[in-house]
């Protein structure tokens, strides 16, 4: 069966999108775009031969019946975007944050459950070989309990970057350094290391002219007693996503920039331990970390009729996160996993804001 799909938004990110459904068009049909702005939806669509074209969502909708939906849009649009679609018989694929709230998430999962369909966000840095192979290790335990951590996205943004309306600011955006550009690689963090416990941070806003956080750090404990430390940065000029894992028997890292094959992972064994690589695989079994290794992996779960990887609890994880950082990092105090509940500020928003 063919997925038929839509893509809700056709900026900048909905062309990593549509290259990836490119290359998996024996599995999936784009049969729609839906955008506010009628010049770039003529564009895109003009572009990648789509002819069914969209003002609105909810246009789209009850036009298509797509199987799949695509939110590329701006953060702060995508619970709205997210329900709606579900709501309406869709699965979803989302862009990162996925949402601006605990709250907003729990909203998402309710539309789950109502619907019966899922939503995926896009975390493609899980879908590597090396990364799945790492992990695959570490819970095997092969090379003993994880013990330190490291986990640094220093990348460069100038002022100009933030000239796009929406970027920079608390109610479109989210967040800052945090929300958009260290997600990816503290997800991968937290899905490799297992559940963190306790987290202790600090956020500010050091050189650019917004009002989120163009840097953060922090501190945090896992629980199985290993620790890690965070570093987000769009204020770095070189730029680097560069990840270690201490174990006992074992040293992993990755450097890369967006992201990585085999080639950008390292295994260095502990000098007393013959601790097996679980980098050492074929090289034609490598598959790179990318939107349309993501993809495929859902359009699986499709065919399954069961929960995608990055949903659910998975997804959950990271949001919590992102808040129990941006909670610590505004009372000067460390905060634990399952702290932030409803009626708590940071439940309803990533940095607590009212209004």
């Amino acid at each position: 069966m063919t997925v038929r799909a839509a893509i809700v938004g056709t900026g900048g990110i909905a062309h990593s999108h549509m290259r990836a459904l490119g290359r998996l068009r024996d599995r999936v049909e784009v049969v729609a775009l839906v955008d506010t702005d009628p010049s770039r939806l003529e564009a895109f669509g003009n572009e990648f031969g789509i002819r069914r074209r969209y003002p609105s969502i909810e246009q789209m909708l009850q036009a298509e019946s797509p199987d799949l939906v695509h939110i590329c849009t701006p953060p702060w649009t995508h619970t709205e975007l997210v329900v709606r679609s579900l709501e309406a018989g869709a699965w979803v694929l989302c862009e990162k944050p996925l949402c601006g709230s605990l709250a907003d998430f729990d909203r998402i999962s309710a539309a789950e459950e109502s619907s019966g369909k899922y939503c995926s966000t896009v975390f493609q840095w899980r879908f590597g070989t090396a990364a799945q192979q790492v992990r695959r290790a570490i819970n095997s335990c092969e090379l003993g309990r994880p013990l330190v951590a490291v986990c640094n996205t220093t990348w460069y943004r100038d002022q100009g970057y933030y000239s796009v309306p929406w970027r920079g600011k608390w109610a479109t955006e989210l967040g800052g350094v945090t929300v958009g550009h260290g997600i990816h690689l503290m997800d991968l963090l937290l899905w490799l290391m297992g559940e963190w416990q306790e987290v202790t941070a600090v956020a500010d806003t050091l050189d650019r002219q917004i009002e989120v956080d163009d840097v953060s750090m922090a501190i945090v404990r896992f629980e199985g007693g290993a620790l890690g430390s965070i570093a987000n940065s769009v204020l770095s000029p070189r730029q680097e996503s560069y990840l270690r894992l201490d174990l006992q028997g074992a040293t992993l890292e990755v450097r890369a920039l967006y992201g990585y094959s085999r080639d950008n992972w390292s295994f260095t064994p502990a000098p007393e331990r013959d601790a097996p690589n679980p980098l050492d695989y074929p090289a034609e079994q490598d598959v790179p970390s990318s939107h349309e290794a993501q993809i495929a992996a859902l359009l699986d779960s499709m065919e399954r009729g069961e929960r995608p990887l990055v949903s659910g609890r998975e997804a959950r994880r990271i949001i919590e996160f992102m808040s129990a950082l941006y909670k610590s990092a505004a009372t000067r105090q460390p905060v634990a996993r399952g702290a932030i509940v409803e009626g708590d500020p940071f439940y309803h928003h990533l940095a607590g804001k009212v209004g």
